[in-house]
């Protein structure tokens, strides 16, 4: 986080940090990074395919 984010920008105070690196962290980290854990995947792209996997095996 601190590489990605934080020492990349520069915050006026203390609130305006925790507000921006709390969105940053909600809207881009949790949902469209590319995590190592999930194949390389985006969380959201990673919960589309398990999901489709699972309505996939209903459906046969």
């Amino acid at each position: 986080m601190k590489v990605e984010y934080v020492h990349r920008h520069a915050f006026r105070t203390r609130a305006e940090a925790h507000i921006k690196i709390a969105t940053w962290i909600t809207d881009f980290y949790n949902a469209r990074r590319l995590h190592s854990v999930c194949g390389f995947k985006s969380p959201i792209d990673y919960e589309r395919d398990y999901r489709a996997t699972l309505t996939g095996g209903l459906a046969a």
